[in-house]
């Protein structure tokens, strides 16, 4: 299978490609910019290429060849400047929507193409029909819980925002909120999946490493459950 990664050099997007190559695809790693080849990523099975996510145009551009499109878009590299990631998510959380947008319009030019977008958790329901997004004190408690600040609750609402993009449109896609807590770790393999409510372990938390995300996201994409549907995935 052939895989696209936008934001492969991400937390996120860098233990997909890791996880994808481990199980025999073929990569093509997008980034802004194709830094990370330049320093030295030369590893069989990936090609690096550069695109704005933005740009349906550009998208279209990558797309011939692609099985499947991952996106992990965020303002900035998180893994390298979280700040930075955060300050630019604030200042303008329109950007998730219109990656969302520009994404749908690409695929119009290859609608079999799936797309699965990593979005956020803020848009899960913390019982049916109440969502946290939607209420400033759940989503003030859960910023505090996993120590981002509150003014990031409009940037949760942008990634709400572009779920409801896909939503409104008929092609191949897919959203994946990880769980609230979501960090380095260890690779088990042994989550649950969930749909539109975040997945609780023992102790109520909602947490996964981001090498299981890795885990779920390519299971997605060899086996897709969760066409035009939203999923979640925790401990």
């Amino acid at each position: 299978m052939h895989i696209g990664v936008i934001g492969a050099s991400g937390t996120i997007g860098s233990r997909v490609v890791t996880e994808a190559l481990d199980r025999g695809h073929h990569i093509t790693a997008l980034s802004r910019d194709s830094a990370p080849h330049a320093a030295g990523e030369t590893r069989p099975g990936v090609v690096w290429r550069s695109v704005d996510v933005l740009d349906p145009a550009a998208v279209s551009g990558v797309l011939p060849g692609l099985d499947v499109l991952i996106s992990g878009f965020q303002p900035g590299n998180a893994a390298v400047d979280l700040a930075d990631t955060l300050r630019r998510s604030i200042a303008d959380p329109t950007l998730y929507a219109r990656a969302a947008r520009s994404l749908v319009e690409a695929l119009a030019t290859h609608p079999r193409t799936r797309l699965i977008v990593i979005g956020g958790a803020g848009s899960l329901e913390t019982r049916p029909g109440v969502v946290r997004a939607d209420s400033d004190p759940l989503l003030h408690e859960t910023l505090d819980l996993v120590g981002l600040p509150r003014e990031y609750a409009a940037a949760v609402r942008g990634h709400r925002d572009a779920l409801n993009v896909l939503r409104t449109s008929n092609r191949l896609w897919t959203y994946f909120s990880p769980a609230e807590s979501i960090a380095p770790g260890e690779r088990t393999g042994r989550f649950r999946v969930g749909g539109d409510q975040p997945v609780l372990d023992a102790d109520g938390l909602s947490r996964i490493s981001a090498e299981d995300a890795a885990v779920a996201l390519i299971d997605e994409a060899e086996l897709p459950r969760h066409v035009q549907r939203r999923f979640t995935v925790g401990y």
